[in-house]
């Protein structure tokens, strides 16, 4: 009951992903991200363990599907979950267990990897991969905004979403963008309206954390 994309910039090394769904708080159980590694999205009967594990794998040297190929040998209950795996180098896979039977669909374009389940039609991952292709200049943030946007305008999920999550790593251990809108009618549209008015601050706030004396506002 999720749909969600994950992506690169090829231009400042920038990863991350972005999720919705019909529960509460997705941002807890279904996106990871690791600055020079990767991003990961685990989701359909959602096991949170998994992202982290991904990552390591990715940290190792493991490709994307090298990885999902290794949790396929050593997570018994792997059938029900759906991944995506973003790597830094710019490689993507993705894992349709064979235990989901809705709607779903997962693809790997140009520096991003798409995946939903429960959705009203399959056409809501190509319209994600679609929209983030098509323009390298805005932020990635933005970028992986207009995609999951797309996609709900494309058909989005059968149930309505309540909850969204935006996540983006840049060089440094703790996310550049980190929002979260856990219970909403219109969780997107909050989602939308975190970004544009967290975005012209998230460079200060790197700089209040790795640089503390030449931060120009207080806090």
């Amino acid at each position: 009951m999720t749909f969600s994309i994950a992506g690169r910039c090829a231009r400042t090394g920038m990863i991350g992903a972005v999720v919705t769904t019909s529960a509460m708080a997705v941002g807890s159980r279904c996106a990871w991200a690791e600055a020079d590694v990767g991003a990961v999205l685990t989701q359909h009967r959602t096991d949170p363990r998994l992202g982290p594990k991904l990552l390591a794998l990715l940290k190792r040297g493991s490709s994307p599907e090298a990885a999902i190929q290794e949790l396929e040998r050593t997570e018994p209950d792997l059938g029900w979950r759906q991944l995506a795996v973003m790597a830094a180098d710019g490689k993507a896979a993705f894992f349709n267990g064979a235990r989901i039977t809705s709607v779903c669909k997962a693809g790997v374009g140009l520096n991003c990897v798409a995946a939903g389940n429960i959705l009203r039609n399959t056409a809501v991952v190509d319209a994600m991969i679609s929209a983030f292709e098509t323009s390298e200049e805005p932020p990635l943030a933005e970028r992986l905004m207009r995609a999951i946007e797309a996609g709900q305008a494309a058909g989005g999920e059968l149930k309505q979403v309540k909850s969204a999550a935006l996540l983006v790593m840049h060089r440094e251990s703790f996310p550049f963008i980190d929002l979260r809108v856990d219970l909403s009618a219109q969780p997107l549209v909050e989602l939308r309206f975190l970004w544009e008015l967290y975005q012209p601050t998230a460079d200060d706030y790197v700089v209040r954390a790795v640089a503390p004396d030449k931060a120009v506002a207080p806090g």
